[in-house]
């Protein structure tokens, strides 16, 4: 989109003066609430344009802009957290449904890959769960020509990290852009997947902490909630890898007209016996079927139905003679069969099939063919993939199905330490609240019965069980007829009859419960 978009701007509005550009990028048209409708954009343009002595060209640029913020472009806000809020906290909060959303700011200090570990954190809470979008972000590469004001999905980055989900795929992204130091190019290298099932992190609506560490010796962990989910090497666990191979198969070999890849091949000195027969057939009557006793041979399978009636509107011209529809035939329902009866079919003992030589080894075998190895002439060897592009500012670019994607507490340093004592201010408080508003075990069990109103014979069973049996072995007869009597009527409380019980149990009962 936004490489058509500076085309059309380089071939349709080349002449329009970096003034202008300026004018339309940081006044009130780019991406702000600035025209409630469509139609009242068009016309205060118009009006706009017209004051500012531009010319029908410069007013098409404008209100192109105007489209791009009020239809693709997403909205950001920063609220607090809709359940378990800490009070005073408050984050970034993805608010549009299927638009493009991007933020970003410079880092006070740019990051250099030198001898010093790169630790990055944040906070995601999926408040609304999530359908299809990423809660990723990326660390933007430094440049002479880095401008955030033209932020979006092609602006180079270093590394891109965090949660993404699309249907049933969840995943956990660390990729980093390689330059081969060879051509000067970029390359994407991915993480292998994390082992863990990440699914629970994006549907329980809790607050959840994303660390990235990526140490000067080409290891790397991610972390979720500070457990390790995934860690490996910068020269082994990325795909494709960094290095290439040093030898390559060579283009230009071909595979020899009589090279022979068969490492078997039918016996040429093979002869049919004599006695096979290949027309004899796979299956033959049973010679030694009986037809069974009660074959009603002279009753068809099928009869005309005699309830049927011809329908009212039947026209013989028209439709032919009418007929009644066919139903199986009484009669046979009690024989053991109407109609020809014919003999069952058995599999043929002299059935032999078509003969074939039988397979032996190839004498002429020379295996597999593969391409003769050349050196690689790209080939390169970077034994230091850590040392990547510094990296000057941080943004989200992000597209989702899903609203109200909850940022907070965005952290990048080396060391571990630090990042730990953030998390501790931050999503530490965040994951107290939530386990204090969590509701207890007999809150949990009371809701369950709730669902499932049988959960609560089984609870007064549970707890009635121990004291039954000091009853039954410890008390006098008429103490243990008063506990039954009052389990009885506490079971009676709970449901109007036997059948009630019954029934929720799942069982039937033949009398009443006393």
């Amino acid at each position: 989109f936004f490489f058509v978009f500076e085309c059309c701007r380089e071939l349709v509005w080349g002449s329009v003066n970096n003034e202008l550009d300026d004018y339309c990028l940081t006044s009130d048209i780019r991406c702000q609430d600035f025209f409630p409708t469509l139609e009242t954009s068009l016309y205060l343009l118009l009006t706009l344009c017209f004051q500012q002595g531009y010319d029908f060209f410069t007013l098409a640029y404008i209100f192109y802009l105007r489209l791009v913020c009020v239809c693709v472009l997403g909205r950001w806000e920063v609220e607090e957290l809709k359940e378990n809020t800490v009070p005073g906290d408050r984050g970034l909060v993805l608010k549009s449904v299927a638009k493009h959303h991007a933020i970003s700011a410079m880092l006070t200090k740019a990051f250099i890959f030198d001898k010093k570990p790169l630790i990055v954190q944040y906070e995601v809470n999926f408040q609304e769960g999530i359908d299809c979008g990423g809660a990723y972000i990326k660390l933007l590469s430094s440049s002479d020509d880095l401008n955030l004001e033209y932020f979006f999905d092609k602006t180079p980055y270093t590394i891109m990290f965090g949660p993404d989900k699309c249907g049933e795929d969840y995943k956990l992204h660390f990729i980093f852009r390689h330059k081969n130091p060879k051509t000067g190019e970029y390359d994407e290298k991915h993480a292998k997947r994390p082992d863990v099932d990440l699914k629970k992190f994006y549907l329980d609506k809790k607050t959840h902490l994303y660390t990235l560490v990526l140490k000067p010796d080409n290891t790397f962990e991610m972390l979720i909630d500070q457990t390790v989910v995934s860690k490996g090497s910068l020269l082994e666990d990325v795909v494709p890898p960094v290095n290439p191979p040093k030898e390559i198969e060579d283009p230009s070999d071909k595979k020899p007209d009589d090279w022979d890849e068969r490492p078997k091949i039918p016996d040429p000195n093979a002869v049919k016996p004599d006695d096979w027969d290949e027309d004899e057939p796979s299956k033959i009557e049973d010679p030694d079927a009986v037809k069974p006793e009660g074959w009603l041979d002279d009753e068809p399978q099928y009869v005309p139905d005699p309830n049927a009636k011809k329908p009212k509107d039947w026209d013989e011209e028209m439709d032919g003679e009418w007929e009644a529809p066919q139903i199986p035939n009484p009669k046979c329902e009690t024989a053991s069969g109407c109609g020809h009866w014919v003999r069952p079919m058995k599999n043929n003992p002299n059935y032999k099939g078509k003969w074939k030589a039988p397979m032996i080894d190839n004498p002429n075998y020379q295996g597999i063919w593969s391409p003769r190895k050349v050196p690689n002439p790209d080939y390169f060897e970077d034994l230091h993939p850590f040392e990547m592009t510094t990296v000057s500012a941080i943004g989200l670019e992000l597209w989702s199905m899903t609203s109200d994607i909850y940022f907070d507490n965005f952290i990048i340093c080396s060391e571990k330490e630090v990042a730990d004592r953030w998390a501790a201010d931050g999503w530490g408080l965040k994951k107290l609240v939530a386990s204090a508003n969590e509701p207890g075990m007999f809150s949990q069990l009371v809701t369950a019965a709730e669902d499932h109103p049988w959960l609560w014979v089984l609870y007064i069973l549970t707890l009635a069980l121990p004291v039954g049996l000091g009853v039954l072995f410890c008390w006098p007869t008429k103490v243990r007829e008063i506990y039954l009597f009052l389990t009885g009527l506490i079971l009676n409380t709970l449901f109007e009859n036997s059948e009630d019980l019954c029934n929720n149990m799942h069982f039937k009962c033949a009398t009443d419960i006393t």
